[in-house]
C-alpha cells in the first residue's frame, strides 16, 4: 500500500490530504501533465490520471496524455475542451506561487500543518502527525 494511503488509513478521522500542483520546470511535460491531470478530475479521475503520469513520468507525450485519458475512459471531448480552460492553468500558477513561498523545492514536497517532513517514511509522518494532535487536543 502506498505511503500516502498508510498514513490516511491510519488517521482517517484526523488527517486531510490536500495536493498542490508544482510542475518541475525543467521536464517539458510537467504543465501539460498537470493540467491533464485536473482535467482528469472533473471527470472524476484526477488521481487515477495522476498516478499513471507518475509511472511514467519519463515518457510523456502529447501522445502518452492522451493514451492514459483514454484508458481511463475520459470523455475525450470534455477532457480536450477542459485542456485549454485557462482556469486550469492559472490554479497550477496559483500552486506554484503557494509553493515557492511556502519553499518547495522540488517535489515530492510534504507538509502537515505547515511543517516540512523531512523523515517522508511512515514512523516519520506518525511523529509529526502524532505532534501536531497533541497540540490541538490539549
Amino acid at each position: 500500500m502506498p505511503l500516502l494511503e498508510q498514513v490516511l488509513d491510519t488517521y482517517p478521522k484526523d488527517v486531510k490530504l490536500v495536493f498542490k500542483n508544482f510542475p518541475i520546470r525543467r521536464h517539458k511535460f510537467a504543465r501539460k501533465a498537470a493540467v491533464a491531470a485536473l482535467a482528469a478530475g472533473r471527470q472524476g479521475k484526477f488521481w487515477e490520471f495522476h498516478d499513471e503520469l507518475f509511472k511514467n513520468y519519463n515518457l510523456l507525450s502529447d501522445e502518452k496524455i492522451r493514451e492514459i485519458a483514454t484508458n481511463l475512459a475520459l470523455n475525450m471531448n470534455d477532457f480536450d475542451k477542459d485542456t485549454k480552460d485557462p482556469k486550469l492553468m492559472a490554479k497550477i500558477n496559483k500552486d506554484i506561487q503557494i509553493g515557492v513561498k511556502a519553499g518547495v523545492k522540488g517535489i515530492p514536497t510534504t507538509f502537515i500543518n505547515g511543517r516540512l517532513l523531512k523523515n517522508r517514511s511512515l514512523k516519520g509522518f506518525q511523529a509529526i502527525i502524532e505532534k501536531e494532535l497533541k497540540k490541538i487536543r490539549k
